[in-house]
This record gives C-alpha cells, sequence and structure tokens, in this order.
C-alpha cells in the first residue's frame, strides 16, 4: 500500500490534497537519502565488505519506494488540480448566486428611491404653494404697517432642515456622490431650496442697519465752486 494511501483517499479539498503531497515530498526526500546510502553499501559489497545480494535487493526494493512515491505524488497533484478547478467552479457559481440576490435587492431599493423622490416632489410642491403664500401674506402685513405678523422664511426652513445627517459610506461612486451632493442640496444653508437673501433683507432676526445721514459721505463741489 502507498505511503499515506488512507490520508490520500480520505482528501477532498485541494488543501487536502496539498497536505497529503507535502507529507509524500518528506517521504521522498528521505527516500532519496537512503538509496544514496544504499548505492554506498553497494559500492562497498562489491569489494568485498558486506553482502552483494543483500544491498542491491535494499537498493532495488528503495528505487521500488521511490518509483511508488513518485506516482502517487503525480496522482495527487493531478486529484489537486482537479479539486481546485472544482472549487474556483463552484465559487463563481456562488458567486452568481449572490450577484443575482444583489441584483433583486437593488432593484427594491431603486424602487423605494423612486418612490421617495416622487413623495419628495410632492412635498415640495406643497412646500412651494405655502412659501408663495406666506411671501403674499408678508407683502401685505407689510403694506397694513403690521410687519410683526410677517414670517421669516429663511429661518423657518432652516429649523425645519435643521437636524442629523446620515454618514456617506467610505466608498461611493462618482454617480453616488452626485446624487448625495444634490439630495444635500435641498437642506443645506445657502443651497437649492435656501437661496441667500437679498442684500440688505433681515435674515434669522437681525435687522438691516443703515448708515446715519450725519455718516454720510459728503458730495464734492466742482472746481468752480471751491474757494
Amino acid at each position: 500500500m502507498p505511503p499515506h494511501a488512507e490520508t490520500l483517499g480520505k482528501a477532498r479539498t485541494a488543501a487536502d490534497f496539498a497536505a497529503v503531497i507535502a507529507l509524500l515530498d518528506t517521504d521522498l526526500n528521505d527516500a532519496v537519502a537512503r538509496r544514496r546510502e544504499l548505492e554506498q553499501a553497494e559500492d562497498r559489497a562489491v569489494f568485498g565488505d558486506g553482502d552483494l545480494a543483500a544491498a542491491r535487493a535494499a537498493l532495488d526494493g528503495c528505487n521500488d519506494a521511490i518509483a511508488l512515491l513518485e506516482k502517487t505524488i503525480c496522482l495527487a497533484d493531478t486529484r489537486r488540480i482537479d479539486a481546485a478547478e472544482s472549487e474556483a467552479r463552484a465559487d463563481i457559481a456562488a458567486l452568481g448566486d449572490e450577484i443575482a440576490a444583489k441584483a433583486v435587492a437593488l432593484t427594491g431599493r431603486w424602487r423605494n428611491a423612486a418612490r421617495l423622490v416622487e413623495v419628495l416632489r410632492q412635498e415640495l410642491f406643497e412646500a412651494d404653494a405655502l412659501v408663495r403664500a406666506i411671501a403674499t401674506a408678508n407683502g401685505l402685513f407689510d403694506a397694513a404697517g403690521v410687519a410683526e405678523l410677517k414670517v421669516n422664511l429663511t429661518t423657518t426652513r432652516r429649523a425645519a432642515m435643521a437636524g442629523a445627517r446620515a454618514a456617506a459610506p467610505a466608498r461611493l461612486s462618482r454617480a453616488g456622490l452626485q446624487a448625495d451632493r444634490l439630495l444635500l442640496s435641498f437642506l443645506s444653508p445657502g443651497g437649492a431650496l435656501d437661496p441667500r437673501p437679498a442684500l440688505g433683507a433681515p435674515v434669522a432676526g437681525v435687522k438691516t442697519k443703515f448708515i446715519p445721514a450725519s455718516n454720510t459721505i459728503p458730495a464734492i463741489k466742482p472746481l468752480s465752486e471751491r474757494g
């Protein structure tokens, strides 16, 4: 029976066969070293130092063992390659199943994203109508001299959109980054829904400061009027 035949028979994976091959290689190296010793013993027996027939029989047995080891290693390596290829095919098949499942999950994510975008659009339509109604009312309050009734749209909008932000993953595609920036522009100060107020307009309750008349820059007289 070949050395490690039982272990070789139980091997199933490429790693199992590689472990058996390592054991067989060790045995082969020991057998090759033993053959050198037997060759030297045969040489001595030829010149009368020892039993020549026994030396040659031992050497023949060692050569047979080496040939068997080499044959077994070759067989084990063939089976190792077959097992590795089978495992690679199984890995590819498993990856195919995994990707198919991820494709289904992706379809669900896109469907949810599309639904949320439509919900967002509807909310923005309603918000825009309310902004226009409040802006019209603010104009009426100014005309009626009751500015204290006005609603500061900038303050209201920024307060409503304040809060925690979802952390973006470390790895995000270029398209994902662009979409994230677009969505954040709806929430960030100065973004798509929060344009900068007109110059001099009150922001968050801060009133415009006017320069007193005494601090105005005097007009420059023409040369003909100068003394």
